[in-house]
């Protein structure tokens, strides 16, 4: 029944997004099939649309992942130093191959994603006092090093301008030939859903895991593969986007427990609908000109996450 609700509530939203832009579009237009506006549908609001979705549902569960691996409620790509890192990643692309296509962009930034992830989770597992705050602040640490490395290079190789282009979340670009790469996260969330069960055990802790035959480091690594995989196609096709993954599985979890299995779905189709629906009010909010999602989900996200500090629960 809730997998009904969210699926129907996201099916609405879309309908809406394909009609909501700076060109008036209407049913009508369809029903007389006039070309010019079914171009647009096909070139740049369908695309947009799938985007959204796609991120959404990515990154929500890349959030959900990390949460689990590092034990840790408060840990995503956003406090992890994960969104800094494939910036680092999109620098070395841009500084060694100028003219380089998206897929080898999007390749740099994953081996500097998963190389930056595996780190961290070296850190965490060294960490001996496991504080639910304090986690999150050495990511947080982690991801400003790795931000203020690639401002000095940036900065001296001048494309400052163009790495802050690349790294503002926003999906007003995203047309019919420069999305697909995002199609990628596909497999990531397939494999996710696969290992689900045992995500729940590493969930436990490594000892447990370890008693029940499970091969804890595979597991892990198999985690950041997805994370890192789906942060940096998501990332080069619509620039970062913080919070989303750190708060909807934390907004799931409080109402539907943490069995990953159970809420995997849940995650996935609530994370493609809080950005669907932040990607209209932006549209909306100052018409017609667009306030970019990064921004949009960034101050929904931060409030949210400010109120589950705060929270005794």
């Amino acid at each position: 029944m809730k997998i009904l609700f969210f699926t129907i509530l996201l099916l609405f939203l879309s309908g809406i997004s394909l009609f909501v832009g700076v060109a008036d579009l209407t049913v009508g237009d369809i029903v007389q099939l006039d070309s010019e506006k079914i171009s647009l549908i096909f070139v740049s609001r369908i695309p947009r649309t799938l985007s959204l979705l796609l991120a959404g549902i990515g990154l929500s569960v890349s959030g959900l992942i990390m949460q689990q691996v590092t034990q840790n409620k408060f840990v995503s790509p956003t406090t992890a130093g994960t969104l800094e890192s494939a910036k680092m990643g999109l620098l070395a692309a841009m500084a060694f191959f100028p003219s380089s296509s998206m897929m080898i962009k999007a390749l740099f930034a994953f081996c500097f994603t998963f190389a930056a992830s595996l780190l961290f989770l070296r850190v965490v597992e060294r960490i001996r006092f496991r504080n639910v705050i304090f986690i999150p602040l050495v990511g947080l640490i982690f991801g400003s090093i790795l931000n203020a490395v690639s401002t000095f290079f940036a900065i001296n190789l001048n494309i400052m301008q163009d790495m802050n282009a690349w790294m503002m979340g926003d999906f007003s670009g995203v047309i019919q030939g420069r999305y697909e790469l995002i199609y990628i996260c596909l497999p990531a969330v397939f494999l996710t859903y696969l290992y689900a069960n045992k995500f729940t055990v590493v969930g436990m802790g490594k000892d447990l895991a370890s008693n029940l035959g499970l091969n804890y480091r595979m597991v892990m690594n198999v985690g950041l593969l997805c994370v890192s995989l789906t942060v940096s196609t998501i990332i080069i096709t619509a620039g970062a986007i913080a919070f989303l993954g750190l708060v909807v599985p934390n907004v799931v979890s409080l109402v539907y427990g943490d069995n990953v299995k159970k809420t995997l779905p849940l995650v996935a189709l609530a994370g493609a609908t809080f950005l669907v629906l932040c990607d209209i009010i932006g549209r909306l909010l100052i018409y017609p000109f667009e306030v970019p999602i990064g921004l949009t989900v960034g101050i929904i996200g931060g409030a949210v996450f400010l109120t589950l500090l705060l929270s005794r629960r």
